[in-house]
């Protein structure tokens, strides 16, 4: 996922991508905590995402973006 793409998006978008995103940093934590966690990768990968999500969310605040 790009900050580039992300930007096409509208907030409302954003806030359900963040909210998906979240919920795979949970299922990644428990797998981790079980030993289950093929990829150690993955926690990485996501916890930028989110990261990114929450950057191009503020900033289209900041900007007066509504919805």
């Amino acid at each position: 996922m790009k900050a580039t793409e992300l930007r096409g998006k509208d907030i409302k978008a954003l806030e359900a991508e963040l909210l998906e995103q979240r919920k795979e940093q949970f299922n990644l934590r428990m797998q981790q905590a079980t030993g289950q966690l093929a990829r150690p990768d993955q926690v990485t990968r996501v916890r930028r995402d989110i990261a990114r999500l929450k950057t191009v969310i503020n900033e289209k605040i900041k900007a007066g973006e509504t919805s």
